[in-house]
């Protein structure tokens, strides 16, 4: 279990004890100046990680320029090893500083006699070309060398020209000629002719040149009818218009003529592979005759293979706005029925074809069309498809191979799909996935598991009526301590504990624990006990937590199961919570705030400087909060009663113009009670903003993750909200802005729940105000209290990022000026401004951008005064603190930009620099980090110098005086 558990501890994969950026370099550098090529190979060879460990300029810069010394002296071998190192850290070559002398050390190499080390220059060139795309001797060397007679040299030319065309405009367009003419040429064999037309895919640079070469593919297509020959052309010729876009209409058309005339199976080929990758480039520029061509190809074809090409084709397409704008534009569509459609016949013959592929993008196309189009005649493609989806079911949940995995796949996919747009199908759905889950294989029943838990989460479709026999697969699988029982066992918990919506009973439980003592192992313990946790089935959770803490080798693996441990029994104690039951309430409040302090305890004992666990202390601290303030203000209710208002209090009040005397006796103890109620309302306020802050700092979470993060906000505001519209302002508390939006986009019963207590308690505040103005005392506390109390019924649910990171993604600093010791302040003078320069690095885990992805990144830069030196003179105000932001998108992973920075006042200055990203979507996140560093502002020597002559009651000279003036100036 520790060995597993390791991949949730251990950070992304950051850590390795880092050596000092020089010493690495320096060791490599020893290995590449030894007289034995095996240890100037295997320095060559560890560079890449070199870089990616260290990615900053000065070391990049200073590591590309010895590996250009290495290839400008050393032997073939060696500048292969170079030339790899540099094709595989491509996205670190824009970071070399001194480009003109790497390139000059690289290119000397091209002169030399031996062709084999020309063209391994050439591909060199060709992989620096992002950085060097005008450079014109290097196009000189290219067009030179397509003339060679050494095969050799002329592939590296051909490599190194599209590689430059694909940069450069000038290159190509005047390669173009050169390319053509040699294609045309009779001279040129047909093997260097196939690797020569390849490049035309980069003449995208403007229409004329995009339009010669499309010429140019036209004739050729036409002019050599060879298989390979037509492969070549037509493949370049659907990438040129995917570049230039103008002529992608065109494209399509051209290769459903191919693929319906040529009679040649491997052009029918590349012409679906083509028409794929526009289907996901471009469906919006599908016509309908071209989506109707494609059908009638697919009708028509006797092979089963093209068939299948085909209809993934139109699978794809059916999912876009392609299938609305085929159903919309059908001449006639008043009259046309669904079933005339040439798409939904082909989709019901393939439906129950005897191919498992054809069949499954058949149902796709069905189960699309009835998700996206709502029109009448339509609708009894849903049936059509829940019949295909049921008989795939029972077709691949028999066969454990790969192939039928795949199908089965997609087949539970399009149900889960078909079940969110169309809920009345829900339960039909779910009988066939029970019924069929008893005589599937181990590996079918793991994914209809999975797909019977993502059905459940969005509809509450599992009765407890199917309990028993969910209970009865689960004691038998439990026989068996194989890999993959191990999985199902978790699978098939996942689902219980989502059809058991309220508390698991005895039973259950029992059953649970003693299949795990049988024959699982720790590992599966504790994943069933993080799916209770998810779920809100904290008494589960707590039992298997508790056994799991003998089985951990590590002290912080110990502590981390001990704290969730102790969560999972905090929550526990909120379940007995009941109605007008106020003072049990305050003891079940009070225990759970027992366990969370012991919990947190641990949790901070269970972090690492790798791995911190911020997130997870946070939320927790959170939670505390939270329940300390629901307490408080169940105490503030109680408090209120013991002190009723008297009859007259409301007209005092308005009288007075102190409406918080309304809430009790005229007296100070009435008024302090009013006081902590106006205090309750600002600390839910105050916790509304920190989860807020939360939510913007963990870029990483999964959207579930984060909308439980945003359903404690919301229950923090709504608690406010509450005290302010009945006791301490009922006249402008505006009900509008926290109306309910209502539950399309629920993704959980966690989320249903919560939402069915906001709406809940909204109507019940907003019925008191309006029934009762101004609300009596003793409905507003019992409303109140009610309403924290139908809060904190709901199980906490604990996400997926309270205990998995999947997607993983830092920001590096380097600031330059930057001081040898941290401690030590850089010296600037006061009339000089100081330019800080600020690069980064985005680092990412396993997954990038599997969540969301960094589309810029925003550095603020800010300085505080931290103590003055010498007089204090009166300086405008705008000089005395900086105040900068800039907004700098990341290439392959590094950004820089500069702040220009004044420090007029003499002493020492705090400069801290902090980042923050901004996702595709516009959202910004407080990811961090923040960085700082101390300038010390000392005093010019000529300002100085007039200071202490005008001490020592010397007039300051003519020259002198000139020279003041102007530097005011």
């Amino acid at each position: 279990m520790a060995a597993s558990a390791k991949s949730f501890l251990a950070d992304a994969g950051y850590g390795e004890q880092e050596l000092d950026a020089n010493s690495a370099l320096m060791e490599l550098d020893k290995g590449l100046r030894s007289g034995k090529l095996g240890e100037q190979c295997e320095a060559v060879v560890r560079f890449p990680r070199l870089f990616q460990k260290y990615p900053f300029p000065i070391l990049i810069n200073s590591a590309f320029l010895k590996l250009a010394d290495v290839f400008r002296v050393g032997n073939n071998f060696l500048r292969l090893c170079v030339l790899k190192v540099t094709q595989q850290s491509e996205k670190h070559l824009e970071k070399i500083l001194n480009v003109d002398e790497f390139v000059k050390r690289v290119f000397s190499v091209i002169h030399s006699n031996d062709p084999v080390a020309r063209a391994i220059t050439l591909r060199m060139l060709g992989s620096m070309a992002s950085i060097i795309p005008e450079r014109k001797n290097a196009h000189h060397s290219i067009r030179q060398s397509l003339d060679s007679h050494d095969n050799v040299e002329v592939e590296a030319a051909i490599f190194a020209a599209a590689n430059f065309s694909a940069q450069s405009k000038d290159f190509a367009v005047g390669i173009c000629n050169k390319i053509s003419e040699m294609i045309q040429g009779l001279a040129t064999p047909v093997d260097l002719k196939l690797k020569l037309i390849p490049i035309l895919q980069h003449m995208h640079h403007d229409a004329s040149l995009a339009s010669s070469s499309r010429q140019l593919l036209q004739q050729l297509v036409t002019s050599y009818p060879s298989t390979k020959m037509v492969i070549v052309t037509l493949h370049t010729f659907t990438l040129l218009a995917a570049s230039s876009l103008v002529d992608i209409p065109k494209q399509i058309q051209l290769l459903l003529q191919y693929l319906k005339n040529d009679p040649r199976k491997a052009v029918k080929r590349l012409a679906i592979q083509d028409l794929k990758l526009l289907a996901n480039k471009t469906p919006h520029t599908w016509s309908r005759e071209n989506i109707q061509a494609l059908c009638e190809s697919a009708l028509n074809t006797p092979y089963d293979s093209l068939k299948m090409g085909m209809l993934s084709v139109l699978s794809t397409l059916s999912g876009t706005i392609a299938i609305k704008q085929y159903f919309s534009s059908a001449p006639g569509a008043a009259a046309t029925t669904a079933k005339s459609f040439d798409l939904v016949k082909l989709a019901q013959e393939c439906c129950y074809h005897n191919n498992r592929g054809i069949a499954a993008h058949g149902v796709r196309i069905l189960t699309n069309i009835s998700a996206s189009c709502q029109e009448k005649d339509l609708l009894p493609l849903e049936q059509d498809a829940v019949f295909g989806l049921e008989a795939l079911l029972v077709l691949c949940s028999q066969d454990d191979s790969p192939g039928a995995q795949a199908t089965l796949k997609i087949t539970l996919t399009c149900m889960v799909k078909l079940v969110k747009c169309r809920p009345h199908l829900s339960q039909s759905v779910v009988e066939s996935l029970l019924t069929q889950l008893h005589s599937a294989q181990d590996n079918a029943r793991i994914l209809m598991c999975h797909c019977l838990a993502a059905i459940a989460m969005q509809l509450p479709v599992l009765a407890d009526g199917i309990l028993g026999d969910l209970m009865d697969l689960y004691k038998l699988i439990g026989q068996s301590a194989t890999d993959k029982k191990q999985e199902l066992l978790v699978s098939l918990a996942t689902v219980i504990f989502v059809s058991s919506q309220k508390a698991l009973s005895t039973e259950i439980k029992t059953v649970i624990k003693q299949q795990l003592e049988n024959a699982s192992n720790g590992w599966t313990a504790y994943r069933i006990a993080r799916q209770a946790s998810r779920m809100g089935n904290h008494d589960m959770a707590r039992e298997l937590y508790q056994s799991l803490l003998t089985q951990v080798a590590s002290e912080h693996f110990y502590f981390w199961l001990n704290s969730l441990k102790e969560f999972s029994h905090a929550e526990q104690c909120l379940t007995g919570l009941q109605e007008d039951n106020y003072s049990s309430a305050l003891s079940c409040i009070a225990e759970a705030l027992k366990s969370y302090h012991k919990g947190i305890a641990s949790l901070t004992a269970a972090s690492t400087p790798l791995n911190p666990l911020s997130f997870q202390c946070g939320f927790v601290k959170l939670r505390i909060d939270l329940l300390q303030d629901f307490s408080q203000l169940i105490c503030t209710c109680n408090s209120l009663k013991t002190s009723p208002p008297p009859a007259i209090a409301t007209t005092i009040a308005m009288t007075s113009g102190n409406d918080l005397q309304r809430c009790g006796r005229i007296s100070n103890q009435a008024l302090t009670l009013s006081l902590q109620m106006k205090h309750s309302m600002e600390e839910f306020r105050n916790l509304a903003t920190r989860y807020g802050e939360l939510y913007q700092s963990s870029f990483d979470a999964d959207s579930a993750t984060l909308r439980n993060v945003e359903l404690q906000q919301q229950s923090c505001l709504l608690i406010s909200h509450a005290i302010e519209a009945l006791i301490l302002d009922p006249e402008s508390a505006s009900f509008q802005e926290y109306s309910s939006n209502g539950t399309a986009h629920v993704e959980s019963e966690y989320e249903r729940r919560m939402i069915s207590v906001f709406n809940h308690v909204l109507e019940e505040v907003e019925s008191l105000n309006r029934k009762y103005a101004p609300v009596s005392y003793l409905a507003s506390n019992t409303c109140l209290c009610n309403a924290v109390i139908a809060l904190l019924k709901v199980p906490l649910s604990f996400q997926r990022y309270f205990f998995q990171k999947l997607q993983s993604t830092s920001i590096k600093l380097a600031l330059s000026p930057s001081p040898r010791n941290p401690a030590e302040p850089i010296a600037v003078q006061n009339n000089q401004q100081l330019a800080l320069k600020v690069e980064g690095v985005v680092q990412h885990g396993s997954k990038p951008g599997l969540f969301r992805k960094i589309q810029s990144v925003c550095l603020n830069v800010s300085s505080v005064l931290q103590s003055k030196s010498g007089q204090d003179y009166k300086i405008p105000i705008d000089n005395m603190t900086n105040e900068m932001e800039q907004r700098v998108e990341p290439h392959n992973d590094y950004f820089s930009t500069q702040f220009l920075l004044n420090f007029v006042i003499l002493g020492t200055h705090n400069i801290t620099v902090e980042s923050s990203v901004i996702d595709s979507n516009g959202i910004v996140w407080k990811t961090g980090p923040k960085t700082t560093i101390f300038v010390k502002s000392l005093e010019d020597p000529y300002s100085q110098q007039v200071r202490l002559q005008q001490q020592q009651g010397q007039p300051p000279s003519q020259q002198q005086q000139q020279r003041t003036a102007y530097s005011r100036f």
